[in-house]
């Protein structure tokens, strides 16, 4: 079987240095393709956002902005949606010829992400709501069906056709904006036109305005346009807000979910760390210890028939007691790492890296560290994705990759180049990995298809 080539490393983020290290490392066993959580978390592309209770849309300055976004807008929108019905209708058209007209249809629907990525950071940049940029939906099944799953999570993305909406409802606006403008610049050379002696002056070119009629008319045109076109401002900065922001009672009941799922993961995720610790006792320390205090029964009975035979069991019993030493060790490492609390996350990874059984790359580019609860989930999410890897994906190689993304989030990969086909088990490793980052308000995704690779993608708010 071929293995998959190990994905290219992401670009660097500005201002971070790059630690990689070439060392043995585990890989993934039990990776699946999940968005978060088996039941409880939400899926990773509708993330709550936390939006400022009071933003001041009526402030001149984003009055000022609003208007030239919709001047421009309305000289832009409707090349856009031209262009969009344009796809829509090839598509359609083009079915009959199959795989044509899919593609095209393919292509409307990522378009209208792309307008909607537009718009949404149109929109937070203009008013500071505090949007996260939309991300694409990924589906959670594997192969042709999960392609053709994403495509279909892609067309009914809520968040997309919200932002849709916003682009069509400000190009409308936008267009009514450019004929505000028309009407102020009509309506100032009205009323300049005693200055520069234009006698034959009409009121849209029929009603002659004779004497000061003419420039009266042109000023109180202009004031009209003006405030038509600060009331379209105005009313934009509204529609948005109830667009994009929810209310303060859908965001309570949001919390109050995100809160219930979190604490659900973390109790899930205790269970599983119970067992593991329960299961690594009961299969290793305990019968390395019940063997030593069997040896050192049998030295005892020999110490004085037999000194040397005795002797020799000592040494082996103490042999034993110093493997059992570090298997305790390493069974604390598990539980709490001391060098990522000490030295922080890349140091740890790079620990972590140097006693793995699979050659690894490891990128860390961090350039501040992030809060405790983050880097041990992270951290934890990596070390257990290793280990799965060295016990079940036969891979010759894996790649770690770990950012702090523009949205403060702390982000990690771990990708091999296994025989994949990985599922989550309850109680399972991966099970335990993606409830140790839902109980820290993260997000993880596993894709392992048959054949490979297996990646694992974990995102962490960096506050948690």
């Amino acid at each position: 079987m071929t293995s998959s080539p190990v994905l290219p490393p992401p670009p660097p983020l500005p201002g971070a240095s790059a630690a990689n290290v070439t060392t043995p490392l585990p890989d993934l066993s039990s990776a699946a393709t999940v968005p978060l959580s088996s039941a409880t978390a939400s899926p990773p592309d509708a993330p709550v956002v936390a939006v400022p209770p009071k933003v001041r849309i009526a402030s001149p300055g984003r009055v000022a902005g609003a208007a030239a976004h919709l001047a421009a807008l309305g000289v832009v929108g409707p090349a856009v949606f031209t262009a969009l019905f344009g796809l829509f209708g090839s598509g359609f058209g083009l079915l009959p010829a199959l795989l044509i007209g899919v593609v095209v249809l393919v292509a409307f629907v990522y378009a209208l992400f792309a307008v909607a990525w537009f718009e949404r950071a149109r929109v937070a940049g203009l008013y500071g709501l505090g949007l996260a940029p939309i991300r694409p939906r990924r589906s959670p099944k594997p192969g042709f069906v999960g392609v053709l799953h994403t495509v279909w999570l892609q067309a009914i993305d809520p968040l997309q056709w919200r932002a849709v909406a916003s682009f069509a409802i400000a190009t409308i606006l936008g267009l009514a904006t450019i004929a505000s403008i028309g009407v102020v610049s009509w309506g100032i050379g009205l009323t300049a036109s005693p200055i520069f002696g234009w006698s034959d002056t009409r009121l849209f070119g029929i009603v002659p305005l004779p004497g000061i009629a003419a420039p009266l008319t042109g000023l109180a045109a202009v004031v009209v346009a003006l405030g038509v076109i600060v009331g379209l401002a105005v009313l934009h900065g509204v529609i948005v807000r109830a667009i994009f922001v929810p209310s303060r009672e859908a965001q309570l009941v949001e919390q109050a979910r995100t809160s219930d799922t979190r604490r659900a993961g973390a109790v899930r995720a205790a269970e599983v760390e119970r067992t593991r610790i329960e299961r690594d006792l009961h299969d290793g320390v305990q019968p390395r210890l019940v063997s030593i205090g069997m040896t050192l029964g049998l030295a005892q009975t020999k110490i004085d028939d037999d000194p040397e035979a005795a002797k020799a069991l000592v040494a082996e019993a103490h042999a034993s007691t110093k493997s059992a030493i570090t298997e305790l060790r390493q069974l604390a490492r598990g539980i709490h790492a001391s060098v990522l609390e000490d030295r922080g996350l890349d140091a740890a990874l790079s620990a972590l890296a140097s006693r793995s059984h699979i050659p690894v790359t490891l990128d860390v580019r961090l350039p501040r560290r992030c809060g405790r609860a983050a880097e041990e989930a992270v951290y934890f999410a990596i070390a257990e994705t290793l280990t799965n890897a060295a016990k079940h994906s036969r891979a010759a190689a894996c790649r770690v990759d770990v950012r702090v993304r523009e949205d403060g989030s702390l982000w990690a990969r771990v990708e091999d180049d296994g025989l994949g086909g990985a599922r989550i088990v309850p109680g399972g490793g991966l099970d335990g990995i993606v409830n140790r980052v839902t109980a820290a308000g993260g997000t993880a995704r596993i894709d392992s298809p048959q054949g490979g690779p297996t990646t694992v993608e974990v995102n962490v708010p960096c506050a948690s």
